[in-house]
């Protein structure tokens, strides 16, 4: 549903079924239905096309369509509509007699930590040490906070995050007013988390049990030739994702630690803060103290194929949702090095609970250095290191249980049965 001059003209389209085709029809769709917004860049898509200053403004341009969306669901009358950060959607559903389901693509910890119904958010201030400990009754005593990432984790959620509303209160309303939620987990990880949040809100949680598909494509061969060149479960791969930008320091503190650790490494990053490249940001004379044993990429890479060669045995990782679950089912060892929100949870999961991966230490403002950087790698490679060896051997179960045959299948079949469910409440 695009809107011109007041006027809504409905398109529809339905593309060749080939991953560049839809990616293509996809740009084009959002180009003709995001309403444009004043400060926002022209042709800007998604969150990866303006930086996090921005974001609002795009969230902006989304709740604008909610006239074309209202139209959409009138004349569509689905049964179910699933949404996210679009809180006004359940009133819109409602009216209309649809289902709304809150579909979380952060984990169900994080959730379940910082938008506990017991922590009456919305009834006083938030302040910055709010978050450090765990709302009452939480399931877990491991999973703390400290200072810096609770005020990294207050402060935007204080914030305008779209037109008069924060970001806060529009997670709170979607929570509340929504008819149930999902999330793409598993109960054999987050069983405790599901359990408290849906006793706490009492509505029903589905769980969707994905895990991230086989590539079905080839590794590009400049990229395979590299990586053959090496022993195998020797080299280290560092990947934070499409929009974590670094502060020049910590670039160059994590590529000195890298470079610490002797072994070869490919490490795909953005340019840090006020940096136009990758390459000019480089510590001076890096390339030539690693001789060949280390990328530092700028740009797109095939994570899951990289992970899936033998040659790599270790991913450092900003814990972002969809690169942990690749992780969790790689060969490779974890190195968990979070950023902002929900990633914090995510790391304390996997290396406090799960004891699947080693967090990077970090110091009182959240810095790290390229001591901490080394020395976690170097934990979880290290064959002899009594860490080492407990979360190698953690991880190996839990790939193990993941990949078990018809474990997806079954999730599914209980996720579509309880949607039949919702239907008939």
């Amino acid at each position: 549903m695009v809107m011109t001059d007041g006027k809504d003209l409905c398109i529809a389209m339905y593309p060749w079924f080939a991953f560049g085709h839809l990616t293509s029809f996809l740009h084009l769709a959002n180009k003709l239905a995001v309403p444009h917004v004043d400060g926002l860049p022209p042709g800007s898509e998604t969150t990866a096309d303006v930086p996090v200053s921005l974001h609002h403004l795009l969230m902006t341009a989304m709740d604008l369509t909610r006239p074309a969306i209202d139209a959409s669901l009138f004349h569509i009358r689905p049964d179910i509509v699933f949404f996210d950060f679009t809180h006004w959607l359940p009133a819109v559903a409602w009216k209309l007699g649809i289902k709304s389901v809150h579909y979380c693509t952060v984990s169900c910890a994080t959730v379940s930590y910082t938008l506990s119904p017991r922590r009456n958010l919305l009834k006083r201030e938030l302040v910055e040490s709010d978050l450090m400990e765990p709302p009452p009754g939480f399931p877990s005593s491991s999973i703390r906070l400290s200072a810096f990432e609770s005020r990294d984790l207050t402060i935007p959620s204080l914030k305008e995050y779209g037109s008069g509303i924060s970001f806060l209160e529009r997670q709170l309303t979607s929570l509340s007013d929504c008819d149930a939620i999902a999330f793409p987990t598993f109960r054999e990880i987050e069983g405790p988390y599901v359990a408290y949040l849906e006793s706490k809100l009492n509505k029903p949680i589905l769980l969707a049990g994905i895990l991230p598909r086989p590539p079905s494509s080839s590794l590009e061969e400049r990229m395979l030739n590299w990586l053959n060149r090496f022993d195998p479960q020797s080299v280290i791969y560092c990947a934070f994702g499409s929009e974590c930008v670094l502060r020049e320091d910590q670039f160059q503190e994590l590529i000195h630690g890298l470079e610490l650790t002797q072994k070869p490494f490919f490490a795909t990053l953005k340019p840090p803060v006020g940096a136009e490249s990758v390459d000019s940001a480089l510590p001076p004379g890096l390339m030539d103290n690693i001789h060949g044993r280390g990328v530092i990429h700028e740009g797109w890479v095939q994570q899951p194929l990289v992970l899936e060669h033998p040659s790599v045995g270790c991913f450092m990782t900003h814990c972002g949702s969809g690169s942990l679950w690749e992780g969790m089912i790689s060969n490779c060892q974890l190195v968990l090095l979070p950023h902002k929100g929900d990633q914090f949870i995510n790391a304390r999961m996997l290396s406090s609970e799960q004891k699947v991966g080693v967090l990077v230490e970090r110091m009182e403002d959240g810095g790290f250095s390229r001591d901490t950087v080394c020395e976690a790698i170097m934990t979880v490679m290290d064959e002899d290191n009594d860490i080492g060896k407990e979360v190698r051997k953690n991880h190996n179960n839990w790939k193990e249980l993941l990949l078990r045959e018809g474990l997806e299948d079954s999730y599914m079949e209980e996720f579509v049965g309880k949607l039949h469910g919702l239907l008939e409440a």
